[in-house]
């Protein structure tokens, strides 16, 4: 076969491969937005959950202030956490940023500022979100967020041996529900 019908082939193929990758990637988002539609999680409901979640972080006593000295302009941040949680619940694309860097940047946050943020997130979440199953799936993901976030944290702080003790002293990890 000449080369330049292999390069053809070969161009077929990926272009194949490239499109399979895209409609299946858009089948998830598609099963994803579905789901979140099914429990009654949609853009209304996360701006209500996330406004007042961050009204209750402005007034706490452990995490108000960190978030008072980070954050100037709440009308920039909050559309910015509408943005985050919808891609996190019902399509990935609401939101473009590097949470972590912005955490680990802190340089003061302990597992008492994930536990107290699972806190109130679980408070405003039960108080509320009326369906079980969206509660359920705000939880979970506010638990993964704050797991990753931890180890992060942890990570750039200590290195390996900070995780070592955490995993020793833990089972499995301690934000999990």
């Amino acid at each position: 076969m000449p080369a330049a019908l292999n390069d053809a082939n070969d161009l077929h193929l990926i272009s194949d491969t490239i499109m399979t990758a895209t409609a299946h990637a858009e089948r998830i988002r598609a099963a994803k937005r579905a789901e979140a539609h099914e429990v009654g999680i949609d853009d209304t409901s996360i701006s209500l959950l996330v406004d007042r979640f961050y009204a209750r972080i402005q007034t706490d006593d452990l995490l108000g202030p960190i978030f008072a000295q980070h954050v100037t302009d709440w009308s920039q941040h909050l559309p910015r956490m509408k943005g985050f949680w919808a891609s996190i619940m019902i399509e990935p694309g609401h939101f473009s940023g590097s949470p972590m860097q912005k955490h680990i940047a802190l340089g003061i946050l302990t597992k008492a500022h994930f536990d107290r943020w699972l806190a109130l997130w679980h408070e405003t979440v039960t108080q509320n979100v009326a369906s079980p199953a969206a509660a359920e799936r705000f939880h979970t993901s506010a638990h993964r967020i704050a797991d990753s976030l931890l180890t992060g944290v942890l990570a750039q702080r200590g290195g390996l041996a900070a995780l070592r003790i955490r995993a020793q002293k833990l089972a499995p990890l301690e934000t999990k529900p």
